[in-house]
């Protein structure tokens, strides 16, 4: 089988930092998707929400900018913006209910063709269920972007015809970032909208478990010199 270094965790954060236009209210879930935060592009005016009642999220803090109380959905410490507001959960949640929220960036262990995302519980026998506001993220935000690796780690696709684990949505997924390709969830199926350099069309297709459609010649994701992704 080819062999491939798919993107970092970080890259993939990157990737799709690049893409969330200028004016987008931007809900960052837990695990990958607070990678987004440290690579919103310079300029933009985005504005991150976090479930657990902050509107104007900044970046991680370290150093001195670390306060105990002040943390992400991840319990992670996050620096604010200026005027940067924090709410109680009632609050935060009608925010991500009421269809305010441009995007969330959720994270994912399964995503079907139709866009059905699994990303509360696996059928490990060790597996914590934990959903928190993922089923109401998924279903409130006006796009839902997916960060995951392609493949599980013992190679199985994560890309499926249908989910096997649990539902945390139907059909709520618009796009998925992933460490070999970004695909776009379509009404006709799943449709190919750039792979990482070196991938070849037939190896992403042996790598996902289900149809992927080439509709125009996908765009190429390149590193530069430092190392941080972009389309060619």
């Amino acid at each position: 089988m080819q062999e491939i270094i798919g993107l970092t965790r970080q890259q993939i954060a990157q990737l799709l930092a690049s893409d969330i236009p200028d004016g987008s209210i931007v809900n960052l879930g837990i695990g990958m998707p607070t990678l987004v935060g440290d690579h919103l592009p310079a300029g933009r005016e985005i504005l991150l929400h976090s479930e657990n009642g902050i509107l104007g999220m900044g970046p991680a803090a370290a150093g001195a900018d670390v306060d105990p109380d002040l943390i992400n959905a991840s319990r992670q410490p996050i620096t604010l913006l200026e005027g940067a507001s924090i709410t109680e959960h009632t609050v935060s949640f009608a925010m991500m209910r009421g269809g305010h929220l441009d995007y969330a960036v959720l994270g994912a262990f399964q995503v079907s063709e139709q866009g059905d995302l699994a990303n509360w519980k696996t059928d490990a026998a060790d597996a914590i269920p934990a959903v928190g506001g993922a089923m109401d993220l998924a279903v409130g935000a006006k796009q839902v972007l997916v960060t995951m690796e392609h493949r599980g780690r013992d190679g199985s696709p994560k890309v499926l015809r249908q989910c096997t684990y649990p539902l945390t949505g139907k059909g709520v997924v618009t796009r998925i970032y992933t460490d070999l390709a970004v695909i776009d969830v379509t009404p006709e199926g799943l449709r190919v909208h750039a792979m990482k350099a070196g991938v070849s069309e037939a190896f992403l297709r042996s790598v996902t478990g289900a149809p992927l459609h080439f509709p125009n010649t996908p765009r190429t994701i390149v590193l530069d010199g430092a190392g941080a992704p972009r389309y060619d």
